[in-house]
């Protein structure tokens, strides 16, 4: 057993097909085309504050502590634990890592076997010259039994390296559906806060419109207005009422897909209430440079894995085209009775070697190679597109970040002049200066510029989050990280 292991440690060779190198970073320097404001639009109030932009910040691996929001961080933690995402990904991340263990022990050891065997036979006299005659046999049998594949071109050593590709690959999954999760219990809680503000608002609205209701009553009874001017207002409250129930399912739905993404049922109580003036929109916001976010994006780094994993299954398809070599050993006793195993003159052992050398397959080796090679290029491509779709992903979120902050402060002048309007003309009506229909036309713009101002604030919040998953969430800034393969 000793000479097998030392021969075939002696003629491993080296490995044939490509050795992998991770693709470079792409040589650009910005995301977008056209330079991006430095620092965005500010307003006052929930969300209006102004983001500044750090070209090369850290992305803290809790980034959505930044928020200040304690209930969010809470949540989250829950969710870290028990979500079942995670959970699956995990056991995913496991399996690929015992399946690496159980090649490990076939390409790099012996297998080592112990035999035992009981046999009885009736064996005739004919087959030693004694027709007519038999006799009955009973024989045991004991040995081990080493044997061992020489990897003399590497493809056990190609195979182990697709498999540690694949654990490298579960473990990106991972770590993607850590980052997704988190982002999406953000979002879903800026959701939250948003349709609350949009309910809150709108009840403020049809309070408002109420008090409107009365002051065209009032101005009915003394005649100043016809009975259609106060048909008319309240058909404004009842269309403004109905946007109520929609709103108010959203928000159920949006508790309900909270409470999902925590590992609860929805029925399940305890679960956080947020809004969105208990939030705080981080002011500082850090922008990885583009050379370093193919190393920390988990779908990039994920990609790059099954590339690495195609490299590998080149190697070994290429392997498979050379000589197989295999040494077999064996050492142990025969005898008639099971209480002379071992003793003297029972022993037996052999050693063995075979050679198998592929001639004639009809083409299919040389096919299975081209095949392989050609699902190394599919895997070069989908590397590159998931790099392009991420560098997508960052400049569009850059560039919402700048843009939504433009239009809240936008849609915060236009609620304000709104306003204004809408009470001059409310003081005129009542004074009998202005016709009804220029004060519901007044009305009905305030009323949409306020109820469009609250989503714009919301967005802000909703885009910060988007950087920070567009960005890779800061998993590399973990104290423990595990190992590469």
């Amino acid at each position: 057993m000793a000479v097998v292991a030392t021969t075939a440690a002696a003629l491993t060779g080296c490995a044939v097909g490509p050795d992998f190198r991770s693709p470079s970073a792409p040589a650009v320097t910005a995301y977008t085309a056209t330079p991006l404001q430095p620092e965005t639009a500010a307003v006052a109030g929930a969300g209006g504050e102004a983001q500044r932009l750090v070209p090369g910040g850290e992305i803290p691996e809790q980034w959505w502590r930044l928020f200040r929001s304690e209930p969010l961080d809470r949540l989250i933690r829950q969710a870290l634990v028990d979500s079942p995402t995670l959970a699956a990904a995990q056991a995913k991340l496991r399996q690929a890592q015992e399946n690496l263990r159980s090649r490990k022990g076939t390409v790099f050891y012996p297998k080592v076997d112990g035999n035992f065997s009981w046999n009885r036979e009736q064996i005739s006299g004919a087959s030693f010259g004694e027709p007519g005659t038999s006799f009955a046999l009973t024989l045991y049998d004991a040995s081990v039994s080493v044997s061992y594949a020489l990897d003399l071109f590497g493809g056990g050593r190609r195979e182990l390296e697709g498999l540690g590709a694949q654990v490298g690959y579960q473990r990106f999954q991972l770590e993607g559906a850590h980052l997704t999760l988190t982002a999406n219990i953000v979002t879903a809680a800026v959701q939250e806060a948003s349709l609350r503000a949009r309910i809150e608002t709108t009840r403020e609205l049809l309070a408002l419109q109420k008090t409107q209701l009365e002051l065209v009553d009032e101005q009915l009874r003394l005649g100043a207005v016809p009975v259609t001017d106060l048909l008319a207002q309240q058909a404004q409250i009842a269309q403004l009422t109905a946007t109520l129930p929609p709103l108010e399912k959203e928000l159920e739905q949006t508790r309900h897909r909270l409470a999902v993404l925590a590992g609860r049922f929805p029925g399940d109580g305890g679960l956080p209430v947020f809004a969105l003036d208990e939030m705080q929109l981080p002011q500082e916001l850090p922008v990885s440079l583009p050379s370093a976010l193919v190393r920390q994006r988990p779908d990039i780094r994920g990609a790059e894995e099954i590339l690495h994993a195609a490299s590998a299954d080149v190697g070994v398809a290429t392997a498979n085209l050379y000589p197989q070599i295999t040494l077999t050993g064996s050492l142990g006793s025969q005898a008639t009775h099971i209480e002379k195993l071992f003793t003297s003159g029972t022993s037996v052992w052999g050693l063995g070697a075979g050679l198998l050398q592929p001639i004639f397959h009809g083409g299919e080796l040389t096919a299975k190679r081209r095949a392989a090679i050609a699902a190394y290029d599919a895997a070069a491509a989908q590397y590159r597109d998931t790099v392009l779709q991420a560098f997508q992903n960052v400049a569009d979120v850059l560039r919402a970040l700048s843009d939504d902050a433009a239009a809240l402060k936008a849609l915060t002048e236009a609620e304000k002049a709104a306003q204004e309007s809408f009470e001059a003309a409310r003081e005129q009506f009542r004074l009998g200066a202005v016709s009804y229909l220029t004060l519901l036309n007044a009305e009905r713009q305030y009323q949409e510029a306020r109820l469009a101002v609250v989503p714009a604030r919301a967005a802000r919040f909703a885009d910060t989050a988007a950087l920070f998953q567009a960005l890779g969430g800061g998993w590399w800034n973990r104290a423990v990280i595990p190992p590469s393969p």
